[in-house]
């Protein structure tokens, strides 16, 4: 099979906070002069604490500034004349509560300018549903069983408003309400309260609050008359962290993404991953994930700002293959994440069988998928995407099947990987959604197969992005895992590395020979060109690009774990046998 891929294939792209090095982004600039690291990277994904954000590891977005603790002017003159080109994130469905927006509706209420900017949920869900005890209105049934949960109970964010009120507003991912402790200065405008009993009580209450205590709970004994100005007092100072959903039918969420993208641009961007997109728009008697033709609409609007600034959009999103959701985004022109590649290797690997992972190949060739790819990431081995799925009372067929896929789940999991799941509007498990692991670990830190992965990754079709950490073998963290706490299991995959460990690991064969590997696929223009796939046994992989007289071919023994890359580069021939 010989098929020109039209797609961006060559130029490999490194990807990694802007602390995953040393401590800042200058030390990963100090790694990509090192002669070890030549002529290896065209590309750098640099994910969002490059920006000031506060939750999530970047992913809950302040503002789009440059987060000058990591981030300099002069790192991105460096990166330039290093001939980097650049792809960022932006986070299209939400913005942190510590946001000026989301300030500014908490410190002026119903009176904010940017009152509409995010989506209270009572206002969305008003004559949908019933009002609860608790203040929150609980959608119809109908709708709420179409709610999509990334986490358990409802999606939402009570925040306290300056008259008091509660406010339910729309929180699809994480949140945390903080309860700060209060001084009998605090309670100082309490008629009748002397100091003693000030102090009293706020023992009792910072006791409560330190050991998680529910404050309605407490009885102030004799002091019970003050309970209720007390409890109004410790409320009115809490503190929160969380993802708010901002509300895309606001004109001003139009003009912020407006400003950004211009702003984005500006630092040097390319290429613009499009996060958590699918959950931008909401209808009343849909689904919060991937409306149509809403989502649609959204997407082409977005569009639009990034063609005024140059900027390559890619949408992130994460489902079922059988829901054909990739096609779909290809179809309308735009680069897909191939997340369905780790998976894919790991199943080769561990079955000696490569029909699924040639079968995917001759995929993206026949549709002409303009993809970026991974092995792993700042998050974790995707194993839904792989599956098959009922459309319209027809099943389509997953990349493997889901005994396959409980396989490659219950194995990683075996080596240590830990499992990210979905929930329903009650918090009952609905399905697995990643395993969290390093790629290395996932593997059985073997270090022929981490070679042998990449080997396959570097000649498959796309961008290859290469995660730090798997460059340089890392093992599960799981101290780091451990420290985060019930949500932090992708920590595991997110160890910081410094200077010294970069240089001893530059030294590595493990290493070493992965960015020879890298260093063919970012400089080779045969990679540019057309992609044989010889049909082989399904314990065998034979990839060969060729353009003009140049060539680049794998061929893959699985069952020896062994392999040979083959290639001809301005007339000089190299063979590297593993």
């Amino acid at each position: 099979m010989k098929q020109e891929y039209k797609g961006i294939s060559n130029g490999v792209m490194l990807n990694a906070y802007p602390d995953s090095i040393g401590s800042r982004l200058s030390d990963t600039i100090v790694m990509l002069k090192k002669p070890e690291l030549q002529d290896v990277f065209s590309f750098f994904y640099v994910l969002p604490t490059f920006f000031n954000s506060d939750l999530d590891r970047g992913f809950s977005i302040i503002d789009y500034n440059l987060n000058n603790e990591l981030v300099s002017d002069e790192d991105l003159k460096a990166l330039h004349e290093l001939n980097i080109r650049l792809k960022f994130d932006i986070v299209l469905n939400h913005l942190s509560v510590a946001s000026p927006q989301f300030n500014d509706l908490l410190k002026n209420g119903t009176e904010s300018k940017y009152k509409d900017f995010f989506i209270n949920w009572n206002t969305f869900w008003e004559g949908h549903g019933k009002m609860n005890e608790q203040g929150v209105v609980i959608p119809k049934d109908e709708h709420l069983q179409k709610l999509f949960m990334r986490k358990a109970g409802l999606p939402i964010l009570k925040v306290r408003f300056p008259d008091g009120t509660e406010q339910p507003y729309w929180n699809t991912f994480y949140q945390k309400i903080e309860y700060n402790h209060i001084d009998p200065i605090d309670l100082f405008n309490i008629k009748g309260l002397n100091h003693a009993n000030a102090e009293s009580i706020c023992s009792e209450i910072n006791l409560a609050i330190g050991n998680g205590v529910e404050l309605s709970s407490l009885d102030f004994n004799e002091l019970i008359e003050f309970k209720k100005e007390v409890i109004d007092i410790v409320e009115s100072k809490r503190s929160y962290l969380g993802q708010m959903d901002v509300n895309a039918k606001s004109s001003l969420v139009w003009d912020f993404y407006n400003e950004t993208l211009c702003k984005l641009k500006g630092f040097g961007c390319e290429i613009l991953r499009l996060d958590a997109f699918a959950y931008l728009h909401k209808e009343i008697g849909q689904s919060n994930f991937f409306n149509t033709p809403g989502t649609w609409e959204y997407l082409d609007r977005i569009n639009q700002i990034a063609k005024k600034n140059n900027l390559k959009l890619l949408p992130e999103i994460h489902a079922e293959y059988g829901l054909h959701l990739h096609d779909q985004i290809a179809e309308e022109g735009y680069q897909i994440y191939d997340f369905f590649l780790p998976g894919l290797v790991i199943h080769t690997l561990e079955t000696q069988n490569s029909s699924a992972l040639i079968n995917w190949a001759k995929e993206i060739i026949k549709n002409n998928f303009t993809c970026v790819n991974m092995l792993g990431c700042h998050d974790g081995i995707p194993v839904l995407d792989l599956k098959g799925k009922e459309v319209g009372g027809n099943y389509n067929e997953g990349l493997l099947a889901d005994i396959e896929i409980d396989s490659l789940m219950n194995l990683i999991i075996q080596r240590g990987g830990r499992v990210k799941n979905l929930y329903d509007a009650e918090g009952k498990k609905l399905s697995y959604y990643q395993v969290n692991a390093t790629f290395f670990s996932a593997i059985g830190e073997d270090e022929q197969k981490l070679l042998l992965a990449r080997a396959i990754q570097m000649f498959m079709p796309g961008i290859p992005q290469v995660w730090y950490l798997d460059l340089f073998a890392g093992k599960n963290d799981y101290e780091a895992a451990d420290r985060a706490g019930s949500g932090g299991h992708k920590e595991i995959n997110r160890t910081n590395l410094s200077n010294e460990e970069i240089e001893a690991g530059l030294k590595r064969n493990v290493v070493i020979n992965q960015l020879n590997m890298m260093r063919i696929r970012n400089t080779n223009k045969a990679f540019t060109g057309s992609l044989i796939i010889k049909e082989e046994n399904k314990d065998c992989i034979n990839l060969k690009w060729e353009k003009e007289s140049d060539f680049a071919h794998l061929k893959v023994n699985l069952r020896a774990l062994s392999f040979s890359i083959r290639h001809k580069f301005d007339g000089n021939i190299e063979e590297l046998i593993f």
